[in-house]
Parts: structure tokens; C-alpha cells; sequence
């Protein structure tokens, strides 16, 4: 019996803490701000040229031409600037009809919901959806914009890189940018699915499901926040398991090394 079309799929994904700093000595900074791709590493010393490289290399190349070989895109330029903007509320909660205000464009929520997806897909930016045990109310949720790699946030802003990281709720929102692309990376391998949750004021980072496994995590990156959305969630679902990343128990780059086992 012939075995055409048998396959086998080996994911790669974008590189991570552990991988940067065995290959080119990247210490948890330099992750943050330089990112997983190994071909930018050789700018590390020359912060205008990585700029230059990533924008023209990376994002533009893969806007302006994979995506647009993925699929027939009717509105470029709005792609493009859905990802330009979503970079910037990386980690953030945002919604379609305020996406849409912002890029002032006349699409609609299906469409920029299909954008996101294609640029998932090509490795840029995803959408977390809200969590939820009720698979309509997640599909209906406002996404938290995700970039695929923490460089894709900082190569984007367009200011200096020391105002950029002076500014705690910047910093802030690019270390929870980390640890979900760390995440979205190990869901891949280890088949899990990753998630937000917020209620009125209480509020989750992240929420991973696997199986009947549920774990919520809590980022303390530096901005000003409190624990009392990971409480108020643990009080409505039991079952899972709390984590707080960057407290005295785990640190931000123990769980960026890989070294934070998120299942029992």
C-alpha cells in the first residue's frame, strides 16, 4: 500500500531564552529587548541596524509577502496596520470595534478576526481568546493581542529604547508579552491551549488548559496590580491551579529558561 502523503509535522517555532543564550549568550535583557530571531543577533551591538533589519527583513517581508502568499488579502493595508497597532497593545485586551476606530477603516470584526489568524499563522500575532467553559462566549470575546516574539513589541515602538524601558507599564507589558510567547510556543509541543480571563475588575494573564488540567497564571512584571483577579478565579473554578511568575518562588527568567513546569 503506497504511503504518499504520510507525514510527520516538526514545529519550529521562535527561539527562546534558553536557545538565544546557548547560542549567542543572551542574558533575560537582552531576550526582552533582541527577541528569538537568530538572525538579528548579529545587530545586537548596533541597535539602528537591528531596527532596520527587523522591520524591513522580518515584519515587512512576511506582511507584504507571506502573508499575501497564504491567501488572496483584500485589504493589505489594513493587515499591515493591524499588526503594526496590535504590536503596541501586545498583552492587552482590545476590542474589534475599538481595533477598527483606531485603524479608521471600514471593515468589520470578521474580518480583522481572519487578519489575526493569518498572522498567527505566519508567525507575528495572535489573539488570546477570553476563557471561558462556554465555547460561544469565547468565540464572541474581545482578543488580547499577542506578538509571536517580545522583538516584534520593541521594534515597533517608535520612540528610544530608554524611555521605552524607563516606562514601567511598557516594561511591564512586554515581560507578560514574553511569558505568553513562551507559552504559545510550548502549547504547540506540548498540546496545550492558551487563554485570558477577565471579570468586571478581576482579571487572569493567562489561562492553560490541557485535558481537564487548569492553570492560571499571574505575571508580576512591574506594573502596578494586584493578585485579586487570580483570587476571584480560583474561587469560581476550584480546580485550578494558581502561578504567579516573578514572585520569590518564580522568577520571570527561571519561567523564560523553561525550567517551570506548568502541569502535574
Amino acid at each position: 500500500e503506497s504511503l504518499a502523503g504520510r507525514f510527520e509535522v516538526l514545529r519550529s517555532t521562535h527561539w527562546l531564552l534558553s536557545e538565544m543564550s546557548e547560542a549567542f549568550d543572551y542574558g533575560m535583557e537582552d531576550y526582552l529587548h533582541f527577541g528569538g530571531y537568530p538572525g538579528a543577533a548579529a545587530f545586537k551591538s548596533d541597535p539602528e541596524r537591528w531596527i532596520t533589519y527587523m522591520r524591513d527583513s522580518i515584519i515587512e517581508a512576511t506582511v507584504s509577502k507571506d502573508v499575501l502568499q497564504m491567501e488572496d488579502v483584500r485589504k493589505p493595508a489594513l493587515l499591515r496596520n493591524l499588526f503594526m497597532l496590535g504590536a503596541q497593545y501586545s498583552a492587552q485586551e482590545i476590542s474589534y470595534r475599538k481595533l477598527l476606530g483606531q485603524l479608521d477603516d471600514k471593515g468589520n470584526a470578521a474580518t480583522m478576526a481572519h487578519y489575526l489568524e493569518l498572522l498567527s499563522g505566519a508567525g507575528l500575532m495572535a489573539g488570546l481568546k477570553k476563557y471561558d467553559p462556554k465555547s460561544l462566549a469565547v468565540r464572541s470575546s474581545s482578543p488580547r493581542l499577542l506578538v509571536r516574539d517580545p522583538s516584534l513589541m520593541t521594534a515597533t515602538w517608535g520612540g528610544s529604547m530608554d524611555a521605552f524601558f524607563g516606562n514601567p507599564s511598557l516594561r511591564g507589558h512586554l515581560v507578560e508579552t514574553a511569558v505568553g510567547v513562551n507559552l504559545l510556543a510550548r502549547a504547540q509541543t506540548e498540546r496545550f491551549e492558551v487563554h485570558w480571563w477577565r471579570d468586571g475588575g478581576a482579571e487572569v494573564d493567562f489561562v492553560v488548559t490541557k485535558d481537564d488540567q487548569l492553570v492560571a497564571i499571574e505575571v508580576k512584571s512591574g506594573r502596578i496590580k494586584g493578585t485579586k483577579g487570580l483570587t476571584e478565579f480560583c474561587s469560581r473554578f476550584p480546580n485550578a491551579k494558581p502561578l504567579v511568575i516573578g514572585d520569590r518562588n518564580t522568577s520571570i527568567e527561571d519561567f523564560l529558561r523553561g525550567s517551570v513546569p506548568l502541569f502535574d
